[in-house]
């Protein structure tokens, strides 16, 4: 809430919070920021003493620089209640100036009188103060001031900043009656502020000049007194444009930069390409106004040499090790003039600057690369070196698509070039993929790091609660970074936790910049850095530089966030659609592992599906590709398979359904027009039907890997099936084989993520697979974990599905059968013998139900059916009856009317059952239904 229609800001709000109740969404986060660091401060808002200091030069750098700004504003609002002030960087009042001169007689000491302190500790919240905290362009209306003598103004206030170095230099601030508040007054002191800081500028530019000046001075003394012969000057300009490639220029600079940060005498030898060497040579330097300087020149051999033929001996040592004693003259390239940092001015050298022996092999060429103070070398060199670790912060941050990792390579890359000291927390819904609906109040430490372990940080896993007054809960309600260069007078941090404030302020850690983890809109965290070793606080540009890294970083960690998700919601809907538990079944022992893929869920599936008969279906299946749609496609698939096992189908023939599926849903999915997508791109199938009663096990495949056999032995071979298209190819054939398997044997089906690693080849992991599996006498179970150990990829790139089935065989005694002629007298005798063998097996109860079921089944075969006719019964977790003949008309349950003589049969078989069925067969089809053993 700003200014409200009578100009005297949120007077109410005001009112409840010094009353201790929330004013939250109510006022402006900044100004109840304020409110609330006023009250920790112990402020009073009737408090009217304010401290006062005579301790600044009038005449100081600033000032002069504002000066002929103040006079502009001051005519500018002339006849206007405007009060123009101008405070340096602590708050202290420098200057006052009035549109009205009257006012100075109205006003209180306060508001007119130079030297007063404003800064917020003191005043509370007031412009000057407000923006010294939050570093920017503030406004403060009428009760938005804390202090009630402030409570009928109003002001706008901005930071003065040091172009170079990016420091606070001070603040301008208007003043005004609250009923006179105008948004046309931000571009005008914004306008203002801008002037200063040029002309802040401008006194930096004056003093390189008057170094540059000294050294002309210098250098044109130096070789007028001088001629020895032994070297002359070269204007850098044409030095740079006739013999230095532009990466040579720059190397140049650099490492020139370096030099003058140094403020000391300094030589160092330059590489530059084509196996060539500068020597670049720093020395200091006095203005006639008593500014101390560095002049950094180069040092190169002469015309002469540079063209000379190719020495045939060894090659020469640098060229620091032949400085010419003394300069014969002194050159200046047209149009050199002084400057700021960067500026190639030129001049000759004076003799001090190339004391050694003389050359032997004969003259230098020298020219000035840089000249200037040695803090504005500071500042280049920092700002590359943040250019550098931005540069690399691109590439170290995002490795992976894992948050909290992510998370760490923010930090990793800050210390200890930004920071000392890092900490981030974070909510955990974020960790776990998702947004987090109330991320200021579930904010837990996912990262410290730091230059060394013993700092007292809130350990990784803890709950953090922030309260409002923190910077890091400032820098979360606003969206910006907070800096607090002294931590020791930053209260609202203190009030956080004292104690454990006081443990870090012990360890010297002083300065601190929070930074919010923002991406696309969503708050994923906070990054707080901390300095230590440094004594120098942190600065506007650091947190700059923190605030760049901590976007790039909450991309990255957004990115994997959201692949988390995606990876999370895939596995859980791939894990919903694989088996949950094995089905009851006695014709082989079953255990199965699936591994997913560190890179991404799969489409790998595996199934179990009793058949009737006591037969098995096993299914191991492959989609092409990663992610949930993947995953989508194996659920519909692995669904389609199990109802077409379901109708009993050969496994040539159930592949060529499956093939025909994934036709019509790769063109339901735009397969066939590529601005619709991708569509499918296919999957890979095995199929495998055992029969315990035969020991015979029919197989087909889709492309997919073909099975390993573990013989009782322990002979281990990889069974040799026709491989056929992958699905989704379309009107390609598929072939089944047929073959015996020995009891007890292992049927082992897996997905190619098992064998398929680009650090191995195939035929290295086919080889450890069977190694493996060489152990005939272990379990399933067994069998899986060994095959895990020692074949699968320590990284999987792919899904694993494996599937081991060691097989059984139904003993011929729980197994009776008959072979009938197409004769209804026959149906009398089956029912005999059929009781007869009830009875042999102990199911006496069983015996009705199951001889009324035979029959109707044996009469259907004999009237509707063809020779041959055979009746078996298996004896199994229940009793099965089965009833083959060569027809393939198969029946079917009608509802018959009252006036029907026939058409119950099947209907009463369905009573009688469990469960009842037709399969067919390459000679015909069977008949088949399940009873309970309790049957009566």
């Amino acid at each position: 809430m700003g200014v409200v229609e009578d100009r005297i800001g949120p007077v109410h709000p005001r009112d409840r919070f010094l009353h201790g109740e929330s004013v939250e969404g109510s006022v402006r986060g900044p100004i109840l920021h304020s409110w609330q660091r006023s009250r920790l401060l112990g402020l009073s808002p009737d408090q009217s003493e304010l401290p006062f200091t005579q301790d600044f030069d009038p005449d100081g750098r600033l000032i002069r620089a504002a000066r002929p700004v103040l006079d502009r504003l001051e005519s500018v609002f002339a006849g206007s209640q405007m009060n123009i002030s101008l405070a340096d960087g602590y708050g202290t009042v420098l200057e006052r100036r009035f549109g009205e001169k009257s006012m100075v007689k109205r006003l209180s000491p306060i508001q007119t009188v130079p030297g007063f302190v404003f800064a917020e500790q003191f005043a509370g919240t007031n412009g000057i103060g407000l923006t010294l905290a939050e570093r920017r362009l503030c406004q403060v209306f009428g009760a938005e001031h804390f202090a009630e003598r402030s409570q009928s103004s109003a002001c706008t206030a901005i930071p003065l900043r040091d172009q170079l170095s990016g420091h606070i230099e001070g603040v301008l601030c208007l003043g005004y009656p609250y009923t006179d508040a105008d948004p046309a007054l931000i571009p005008v002191v914004r306008k203002a502020a801008e002037a200063i800081e040029r002309r802040l500028m401008e006194q930096s530019s004056a003093r390189e000049r008057g170094l540059l000046h000294a050294y002309l001075e210098a250098a044109s003394r130096t070789g007028a007194e001088d001629h020895s012969g032994n070297g002359h000057a070269l204007g850098m300009s044409e030095l740079l444009q006739s013999e230095l490639e532009q990466s040579d220029q720059m190397t140049l600079k650099e490492k020139a930069t370096e030099l003058m940060s140094s403020a000391q005498w300094a030589a160092a030898d330059v590489p530059l390409s084509r196996d060539r060497w500068v020597t670049l040579v720093s020395r200091p330097v006095t203005s006639p106004s008593g500014v101390e300087g560095i002049v950094i020149e180069a040092l190169l051999p002469d015309e002469d040499e540079r063209h000379a033929p190719a020495p045939t001996g060894p090659p020469p040592g640098p060229l620091s090790r032949a400085v010419p004693r003394t300069p014969t003259r002194a050159a200046r390239a047209p149009g050199t003039s002084g400057g700021t940092l960067g500026t190639s001015a030129t001049a000759g050298t004076a003799g001090a600057a190339a004391a050694g022996s003389e050359d032997a092999a004969g003259g230098m060429v020298r020219g000035l690369v840089l000249v200037g103070e040695p803090e504005v070398g500071k500042y280049a060199v920092a700002a590359r070196r943040r250019l550098e670790l931005l540069a690399e912060a691109s590439n170290s941050i995002g490795t992976t698509l894992d948050v909290g990792r992510t998370a760490w390579e923010l930090a990793e890359i800050a210390v200890p070039r930004l920071a000392d000291f890092v900490t981030i927390d974070m909510p955990e819904a974020v960790l776990r993929g998702e947004e987090s609906a109330h991320p200021t109040t579930e904010m837990r430490r996912t990262v410290v790091h730091g230059i060394r372990e013993d700092c007292p940080f809130y350990p990784v896993g803890e709950q953090v609660t922030l309260r409002p007054t923190t910077p890091h809960m400032r820098s979360l309600t606003t969206g910006q970074p907070v800096l607090e260069p002294d931590l020791k007078a930053a209260f609202g941090w203190i009030a956080q936790d004292p104690e454990h404030a006081e443990l870090l302020l012990a360890h010297n850690i002083h300065s601190l910049i929070t930074v919010p983890l923002f991406a696309r809109g969503v708050l994923l965290g906070i990054a707080s850095f901390y300095r230590s070793q440094d004594p120098a606080p942190y600065g506007d540009d650091d947190r700059s530089l923190a605030k760049e890294l901590a976007a790039r970083a909450a991309l990255c960690i957004d990115n994997a966030r959201r692949y988390t998700r995606e990876h999370t919601l895939a596995l859980a809907l791939q894990r919903s659609l694989l088996p949950r538990g094995l089905p009851d079944q006695v014709a082989v022992e079953v255990a199965h592992r699936y591994l997913p893929a560190e890179s991404g869920v799969g489409g790998d599936w595996f199934d179990v599906i009793p058949l009737s008969g006591t037969r098995v279906a096993l299914l191991v299946g492959d989609v092409v590709g990663h992610g949930l749609h993947a995953a989508a496609t194996m659920g519909r698939l692995r669904t389609a398979a199990r109802n077409f096992a379901e109708l009993e189908l050969a496994p040539d023939e159930l592949l060529t359904h499956l093939d025909n599926l994934m036709v019509r849903l790769d063109r339901e999915e735009g397969g066939d027009n590529p601005a619709l997508g991708s569509g499918i791109v296919g999957a890979t199938f095995l199929y495998a039907i055992y029969d315990p009663t035969s020991q015979r096990c029919t197989m087909a495949r889709a492309g997919h890997p073909p099975p390993a056999l573990v013989h009782p032995d322990g002979t281990v071979t990889l069974l040799e099936l026709p491989a056929g298209p992958p699905l989704g190819l379309g009107g390609l054939p598929f072939e089944s084989v047929e073959m015996r398997l020995p009891e007890h044997s292992q049927l082992v089906l897996y997905t190619d993520g098992l064998i398929d690693d680009r650090h191995r080849d195939i035929d290295v992991s086919l080889d450890e697979l069977i190694r493996a599996l060489a152990h005939p006498d272990r379990a399933p179970e067994e069998t899986c974990q060994a095959v895990l150990d020692a074949v699968a990829p320590e990284h999987p790139g792919d899904d694993i599905a494996l599937l081991v089935a060691r097989t059984n065989a139904v003993s011929p005694d729980r197994i009776a059968s008959w072979d009938l002629a197409a004769d209804p007298a026959m149906v009398g005798e089956v029912r005999a013998a059929a009781v007869s063998q009830l009875g042999r097996w102990g199911l006496e109860e069983s015996a009705f139900a199951t001889e009324l079921l035979l029959s109707e089944l044996v009469t259907n075969a004999v009237r509707y059916g063809t020779a041959p006719i055979r009746v078996r019964l298996i004896l199994d977790r229940t009793l099965i009856c089965e009833v083959y003949d060569a027809s393939s008309t198969a029946p079917r349950m009608r509802h018959a009317a009252s006036t029907d003589e026939g058409g119950r049969g099947l209907f009463l078989v369905a009573q009688l059952s469990q469960a009842w069925g037709t399969r067919y067969t390459t000679e015909g089809k069977v008949i088949w239904a399940e009873c309970a053993l309790t049957a009566a």
